[in-house]
């Protein structure tokens, strides 16, 4: 069976975001012992780096080799504009990147998963940043996980037959988002070396408080 081609847009929704790009916060945070082993010199790609906040963050730690990309030409500007010393790209066939085999030594996947209904989708996407990096490279994930709030749990529910998941649901503004049990990030990140987790609690970019995770991952 072909694929419904409305799926690839459901993986982008780029027209959500690029309405989005100059009125949404995003927060997760980077923890920085985790990159002390890291070189300030290492190349390191923010894969849905949205208007660059995150990479700014890097570049405040002393990181000089950074490069973002995304989906949405509205967050590139936005990046653009706020950080115009950092190189942006915008994605023009996602997930492929512009960027050689293993030539990267650290990705960032910071709230993207969230913003990827689709199983397939995600693997998809985890399999070309693992084509992009180093043998030994790092990728850092931050995403959210599953809600256990009335409010979330409806949601759930009220969207598992459209969607197929549960924890894909639609916001009240128009996105469709993703919320992750835990125990499918060990199998997403299959052929990686989970080195280490933590939980966080972050508001999203519409200010709920939310469970999240995040985990730092090797290729072998």
């Amino acid at each position: 069976m072909d694929e419904d081609p409305t799926q690839p847009e459901l993986d982008r929704q780029t027209a959500y975001w690029d309405a989005a790009a100059a009125t949404k916060t995003f927060t997760h945070p980077v923890h920085r012992p985790w990159l002390d082993g890291v070189s300030r010199h290492a190349a390191v790609l923010d894969y849905g780096c949205g208007y660059g906040r995150t990479l700014a963050a890097l570049e405040g730690h002393g990181f000089d080799d950074l490069t973002g990309a995304d989906t949405s030409p509205g967050m590139i500007a936005r990046a653009r504009r706020e950080h115009p010393g950092t190189r942006f790209t915008v994605l023009e066939a996602p997930p492929a990147v512009d960027v050689p085999d293993g030539g990267v030594d650290l990705v960032l996947l910071f709230a993207v998963l969230t913003c990827v209904p689709r199983d397939e989708a995600q693997r998809a996407l985890v399999g070309e940043l693992a084509r992009v990096l180093r043998p030994g490279g790092l990728l850092y994930v931050s995403d959210l996980l599953l809600q256990e709030d009335e409010r979330n749990v409806e949601r759930y529910r009220r969207f598992a037959g459209r969607y197929g998941t549960y924890g894909v649901f639609e916001t009240g503004d128009g996105a469709v988002c993703r919320h992750h049990p835990e125990d499918w990030f060990p199998s997403l990140l299959d052929g990686f070396e989970l080195t280490a987790t933590r939980h966080i609690t972050v508001a999203t970019m519409n200010g709920h408080e939310s469970a999240g995770i995040q985990i730092l991952a090797r290729k072998v």
